[in-house]
């Protein structure tokens, strides 16, 4: 199997991390990465035996790199993937996809128009739990499902400037549960406020999402909690399905009980994987970037909810 050139732009503490797999994968040979901030750019350079840049532009000059994982701040996403796209790079963009609804949609237009792959670093669909999850309910385990609760919370995160906690936390559950229940969102509502002094966004949401066929997701996200926990249950008409993202572990109660046995594995890395082979194989990425625009969509409704203390109908209301 070939291996594909590839390049980071941003190797802060979600990029190196991507460095890191791509160095390690059989199907990934690591180029070059660029960051502005000289030292972050060093440490990831040296390890990981890269090519480094200051200005990102220099990276994607390179002809033989033929795909990029973008890992800079949200705001800078969008001026980022369309000079990749331009260059005609595959692109890889950490989520949400971009700042706003109409930078995600210009760029999945002219990723389409440039015949390159544009995929959306939704991490939390290549956890070997939600996987298990999803062929549990596809397989109506716990018959219908009824409603769905999420519990995203831990303490303030300072690399976090440019967002508050619904972009960064609750649209990971947003998009995990229109991936498991394979529906969108009709209606949601959402309560909202900003506790914290270093916190110029929203800190602590709450949000109700209705779903097309009548399931409920419930979602607590903060950034008040000293300790971190990452948890969905979902509950069908024959079953509760307990899902703890960290632990990759699932306890399956009701009328099939069963003890669930899960190989752990890092997300991460299978997200990488899944992008690669989309390259390799010419297919559509697993998370597109029209999921990307599906789940910011969500998320800023939840916030302009919130805003305008109302629920918000997701048929053109934003």
């Amino acid at each position: 199997m070939r291996k594909v050139n590839v390049g980071v732009i941003g190797v802060g503490a979600m990029g190196y991390n991507h460095a890191r797999v791509y160095h390690r994968l059989k199907t990934a040979n690591l180029i070059a990465v660029a960051d502005i901030m000289e030292e972050t750019l060093q440490k990831a350079s040296k390890k990981y035996n890269a090519r480094g840049y200051l200005d990102y532009e220099n990276l994607l000059r390179i002809p033989d790199i033929e795909a990029v994982s973008i890992c800079v701040p949200t705001t800078h996403h969008y001026q980022v993937a369309m000079d990749a796209i331009e260059h005609g790079k595959h692109v890889l963009v950490e989520k949400p996809i971009a700042f706003t609804l109409k930078e995600a949609e210009d760029m999945v237009k002219s990723a389409r128009k440039k015949g390159v792959k544009l995929a959306t670093g939704h991490v939390e669909r290549f956890n070997p739990a939600v996987k298990k999850a999803k062929e549990l309910i596809e397989n109506d385990v716990i018959g219908d499902v009824v409603s769905a609760s999420a519990k995203r919370v831990g303490p303030f995160p300072p690399r976090i400037k440019d967002v508050g906690v619904t972009i960064d936390l609750a649209i990971h559950d947003l998009d995990v549960m229109h991936y498991l229940f394979s529906e969108p969102v009709t209606e949601i509502y959402a309560t909202m406020g900003s506790i914290l002094e270093k916190c110029k966004f929203e800190d602590h949401a709450e949000i109700m999402a209705k779903f097309e066929s009548g399931i409920t997701g419930m979602l607590e996200v903060n950034w008040l909690t000293p300790y971190k926990r990452r948890k969905l249950a979902i509950t069908g008409t024959d079953g509760i399905i307990n899902i703890d993202y960290i632990d990759q572990s699932i306890d399956l109660y009701g009328k099939f009980a069963q003890d669930v046995q899960i190989k752990h594995e890092e997300p991460l890395k299978n997200e990488i994987k899944s992008f690669l082979m989309s390259i390799i194989n010419d297919e559509e990425p697993e998370i597109t970037g029209e999921d990307g625009i599906y789940a910011l969509r969500t998320a800023l409704a939840a916030i302009k909810s919130a805003r305008e203390h109302r629920p918000i109908t997701l048929n053109g209301d934003l």
